[in-house]
């Protein structure tokens, strides 16, 4: 990006001082630790106060800086400071303003699982004709939606941007905030039941992303599920949808997996033969969401076929890895729910080795009163044939544990609790052989990230 801090301060509803004429902003940034030359500090308000970092800020070679108006103390004087009563609500009005300097088509992305594999496939699939700028990782909430719109480049046309929700109202601010020409969701899971209490609550909160939704726009839906085709019978803008029933606008078909990648063929296409790096079927849906888009914005389907055959991955979504004796690594440890770890497993068990198939799951988070049950019934998922060793991490896979020693010897099944991670890496590294491979799955919070280093 590129502004004069007057024009910052014009859309901030701050008076402009003469010398902020010529002030440049090349960046906007809320870490002191990641401030480069001629940005923007954002000090945000949280339990770690961002006010304590300006001079930090300032000596990474920030050029001004927002000051919220109740911190009347140790306010810089060697520094631009720009007044406002809430400096997030300021970093969000500022996102919205160059949104519409910039003024990109933008297509939003959400769903309980997939929404940044589908937004690393969509924005693939779009850079194939367009200048894309796509959510970096997961900066996918009130303070990362902004974010990834002040990074956008001036010349982009087309914003890719990832929407999380975990609460009623989000989707709907950030729907509001973006403003999409085109709204995805990936489908409806049980993520942050714990909040809604039910799948059904979950897909109205999902549907908030058509709140901003232009009235041109266009919705891209999981045509599979019920709670979704339902709800969007209410949405004026048009509606496509994906997934395996005949019904749908845009079906898969012959779908087959191996070891490292996925083919499938579109019923739209039944002559082109698609191709995915990523293993299991539930991944060829987040491709027929991006070949939705695709199709809205008129990519010929050569260049999505290629381009869907390349993509960049965001890291630990189902990445194969390589330990450091040989044995071969499934990461997906950045977040887990039932339908997530069912959908994983079952593509593992297919994965064919000559070695062991071990997996480390750890506890599912934010499932509420269920949680129990959902992580007992896990066992319907786990294959005595197919899987040789299971390590379970943190108090919820307790009662996985108690559950797969049914099936399993009790030699096979081994549990630990979340602070006792250094113990599993030693066990599972005892256990792990050259020929083996091994799944890694868990909530973010159990830090199986942490396992997945230590082995590579």
């Amino acid at each position: 990006m590129k502004m004069q801090l007057a024009e910052v301060a014009r859309a901030l509803n701050i008076e402009a001082k003469e010398e902020w004429e010529d002030i440049s902003i090349t960046s906007v940034c809320f870490d002191s630790r990641k401030i480069e030359s001629g940005a923007l500090f954002i000090p945000l308000v949280a339990e770690n106060d961002g006010h304590k970092y300006v001079e930090a800020a300032i000596n990474g070679g920030a050029v001004a800086t927002l000051w919220q108006e109740d911190h009347s103390e140790n306010i810089p004087d060697s520094i631009a400071v720009l007044p406002v009563s809430d400096t997030l609500v300021a970093l969000q009005q500022l996102g919205k303003h160059y949104l519409m300097k910039i003024n990109p088509k933008v297509v939003a992305i959400t769903g309980s699982n997939g929404k940044t594999t589908t937004k690393d496939m969509t924005a693939a699939v779009l850079a194939t004709q367009f200048n894309v700028h796509k959510t970096f990782a997961n900066f996918n909430n009130e303070i990362g939606v902004p974010m990834t719109i002040l990074s956008m480049e001036p010349n982009t046309e087309v914003l890719v941007v990832e929407m999380g929700m975990d609460r009623y109202g989000q989707l709907d601010f950030l729907s509001k905030l973006a403003e999409p020409d085109v709204a995805v969701i990936t489908m409806i899971g049980e993520a942050h039941i714990e909040f809604f209490g039910t799948r059904d609550h979950i897909a109205d909160a999902k549907m908030e992303i058509t709140h901003g939704l232009k009235e041109d726009g266009e919705l891209v839906i999981n045509g599979d599920e019920p709670l979704l085709t339902t709800k969007a019978k209410e949405v004026s803008q048009e509606v496509l949808t994906f997934g395996s029933l005949d019904n749908n606008d845009m079906r898969a078909m012959d779908i087959v997996s191996d070891a490292t990648k996925t083919s499938f063929k579109v019923a739209t296409w039944p002559e082109v033969d698609f191709t995915i790096n990523m293993i299991g079927a539930y991944n060829v849906f987040n491709a027929l969401a991006a070949l939705s888009v695709g199709n809205i914005y008129h990519i010929p389907v050569d260049k999505m076929q290629k381009a869907l055959a390349s993509f960049d991955l965001t890291a630990n979504r189902t990445e194969w890895l390589e330990a450091k004796n040989g044995a071969k690594i499934l990461s997906d440890v950045y977040n887990s729910n039932p339908t997530a770890v069912k959908e994983v497993l079952y593509a593992f068990e297919q994965v064919p080795t000559e070695g062991k198939r071990i997996i480390v799951l750890g506890d599912m988070l934010e499932l509420g009163e269920k949680a129990a049950e959902m992580h007992s019934d896990l066992a319907q998922a786990i294959d005595p044939d197919r899987i040789d060793s299971v390590y379970l991490c943190g108090e919820l896979m307790g009662y996985l544990a108690e559950k797969l020693r049914e099936k399993f010897d009790e030699t096979q099944i081994h549990h630990y609790q979340k602070d006792d991670l250094l113990t599993l890496t030693s066990d599972l590294k005892n256990e792990l052989m050259p020929d083996d491979i091994v799944l890694l799955k868990a909530s973010h919070g159990i830090h199986l990230e942490n396992v997945v280093s230590e082995l590579i």
